[in-house]
């Protein structure tokens, strides 16, 4: 195997990219088109390049990716979160990306191999209703949340790649089966299923449910939603304690597919992404943690240096389809 940049070196493996420099990016995106469409009309009013985006859950997209391989007609993999890519770059997908460009990004936040780069970091919170839950009665860990004493008031989406994600994260700190055993009493203690992270907020906002797992952004969506302000809010975010499995912070990210490895275009997509401009707006319009220095953080959660995060390494996220097997084993999904 060779390595391959986006400097203009010659690619190997599989096919050569089909017309670098067209002017054109097919994307595979497993973020959300309301999300990030916006973003990628700026890219296209700025550099004339347009994105061809093909939109998908971050496991469908990888998926996808695994089962077309070298043929795929993707030239970059943009996921929710760092599993997705993991999971696409255990295949042998992706290029190695350059340093200048990987070295924008804490090391944390980017593969150890160099073959795909975070865009942008969330933490996991318990969103919650003060009018039903009391600040000081919150759980200090995620593992609390199968006392008794949470039955029926715990919404989750265990269809969401954010908690598909976090599963993995239990399971990489705890193993199989303290994974299993949580989930496994999460189910039985009636956990609430809902179809997304909005769905959940909104319940929780309108006193429906008491508590919700979730990322952080999806508070700053509602609010943008309904015109105003996530501290206006009845919903609130808490943060669990340090070290917890509750309080992962993840990371979106990107990566290259090799038989693209060569096209300015592509480059240049990657570029912006990781621009002042872009990362100041994820912070701003999807209220998300930019990754590169002197971007400003959301308003209204604490700075990402702060958070006392679990000692998970994201390059060990990959394994997403064996924590969708346990999901569906424990119950949470058909």
């Amino acid at each position: 195997m060779c390595a391959v940049l986006l400097t203009g070196a010659a690619a190997c493996g599989g096919e050569p990219a089909s017309e670098p420099g067209d002017k054109t990016v097919v994307l595979y995106s497993g973020r959300n088109e309301a999300l990030v469409k916006p973003l990628f009309e700026m890219f296209t009013k700025k550099t004339g390049i347009k994105i061809e985006a093909r939109y998908g859950s971050t496991a469908q997209m990888a998926a996808q990716l695994a089962e077309e391989g070298e043929k795929s007609p993707a030239e970059a993999f943009l996921s929710q979160d760092a599993g997705g890519l993991g999971a696409v770059n255990k295949k042998g997908l992706l290029a190695p990306l350059p340093a200048e460009l990987t070295g924008k990004v804490p090391a944390t936040y980017r593969a150890k191999d160099g073959n795909w780069v975070g865009v942008t970091a969330r933490s996991r919170v318990l969103v919650y209703n003060p009018s039903l839950v009391k600040k000081e009665e919150l759980p200090p860990s995620v593992f609390d949340l199968t006392d008794p004493k949470w039955k029926g008031k715990v919404a989750i989406a265990p269809t969401n790649g954010s908690f598909q994600a976090f599963v993995t994260a239990v399971r990489v700190q705890h193993g199989e089966d303290k994974a299993k055993e949580f989930f496994t009493a999460l189910k039985a203690n009636d956990a609430q299923i809902r179809e997304n992270n909005i769905a959940i907020v909104e319940e929780v906002e309108a006193g429906k449910v008491p508590v919700g797992l979730v990322n952080h952004y999806y508070l700053g969506e509602v609010a943008k939603e309904r015109g105003t302000t996530p501290d206006k809010l009845n919903a609130k975010l808490h943060f669990f304690a340090a070290g917890d499995s509750g309080a992962m912070v993840n990371a979106s990210g990107i990566g290259v597919l090799r038989r693209s490895a060569t096209d300015p275009d592509v480059r240049a997509l990657l570029d912006y992404l990781l621009s002042t401009e872009a990362q100041t707006w994820f912070a701003q319009s999807t209220y998300e943690y930019p990754l590169i220095s002197g971007a400003p953080a959301p308003a209204y959660v604490p700075p990402l240096a702060d958070l006392k995060v679990p000692n998970i390494d994201l390059n060990d996220l990959e394994t997403l389809e064996a924590s969708i097997a346990l999901i569906k084993s424990t119950g949470l999904t058909p």
